[in-house]
């Protein structure tokens, strides 16, 4: 019994090691592939007309600042009055909501192009493709495709507000004045900013 009980427990004890290095060996493909899709995501580059919607501390900033840009806009375009201050604090986040609302539909737009030119492998396309990305002066055709993007989201920003001003009270005129000058100031022109810049 004593020559049994001991194969049975040397069997036993090859099993666990077995068992263990199989394992060992599954935490450490598992560490591996951990490691390669950390280091996957850490090289993705984003241009910054999608870096701007992804969520992160840049936040604190941007939302703040285009809130105190769009109000002093709307602020200087109004008639000097009493009821001007309240009239802004009133709408003025509604302003800034639509704003950034025409920005997404910018980046949007640059987004559909981007894949669109970025399925060809090499040639102009693919040159306009990298540009977009990263550098929209380097390329004639991606320098355009940005300032109709800018433009897209200027007249969004315009539509937009005019229907919010005209529903606060303005008037036809006034609200026209003040959705043209919202739109002329507070477009996007960060879209022209070259991405390639924030990964020197």
């Amino acid at each position: 019994m004593n020559r049994t009980f001991s194969k049975t427990g040397w069997n036993d004890f090859v099993e666990w090691v077995k068992e263990d290095r199989k394992v060992a060996q599954r935490i450490e493909k598992g560490n591996h592939m951990r490691h390669k899709q950390s280091v996957t995501l850490y090289n993705l580059l984003f241009p910054i007309w999608i870096l701007v919607w992804l969520p992160s501390p840049l936040w604190l900033l941007l939302i703040p600042l285009n809130f105190i840009i769009d109000y002093l806009v709307l602020y200087k375009s109004l008639p000097a009055s009493s009821e001007r201050k309240t009239f802004c604090n009133r709408h003025a986040w509604k302003i800034c909501a639509a704003g950034f609302a025409a920005d997404f539909i910018g980046s949007l737009f640059l987004f559909v192009l981007f894949r669109l030119t970025g399925e060809y492998k090499s040639g102009y396309l693919k040159t306009v493709s990298q540009a977009l990305a990263f550098n929209p002066f380097a390329n004639a055709g991606a320098l355009l495709i940005i300032v109709l993007a800018i433009l897209l989201a200027a007249y969004c920003i315009y539509r937009l507000d005019l229907h919010i001003l005209k529903r606060a009270g303005l008037t036809e005129g006034q609200s026209k004045t003040s959705a043209l000058w919202l739109a002329a100031v507070t477009a996007p022109y960060l879209f022209l900013l070259p991405s390639e810049i924030l990964y020197r």
